[in-house]
């Protein structure tokens, strides 16, 4: 079953970020994900507490979190956390 990453976001660091993001995208090939939507968030009802949001999809579950617990996405991580906060979360 097909699963989505959800990331949400607040940039620190737009330098950073785009450099983040610039890395994070190569590291999806090797599990077949790839962004679906990215960008800023419309609030339409209740409080955002984020101000963008990713959306990655991957065949499954398990392609999903190899992705966040592989080598190449968990070098980048200290990236990460100088250009922004952010939560991940998973649905399928």
């Amino acid at each position: 079953m097909k699963t989505l990453m959800i990331v949400d976001v607040i940039a620190l660091d737009k330098t950073k970020l785009a450099e983040y993001s610039a890395l994070a995208a190569g590291t999806l090939q090797a599990f077949s994900g790839h962004f679906i939507a990215k960008g800023a968030i419309e609030v339409i009802h209740g409080d955002a507490a984020f101000q963008s949001k990713a959306v990655i999809e991957f065949p499954d579950k398990e392609s999903a979190k190899n992705w966040y617990n592989s080598a190449e996405y968990q070098a980048i991580i200290p990236l990460r956390e100088q250009a922004i906060n952010s939560q991940f979360h998973l649905i399928s």
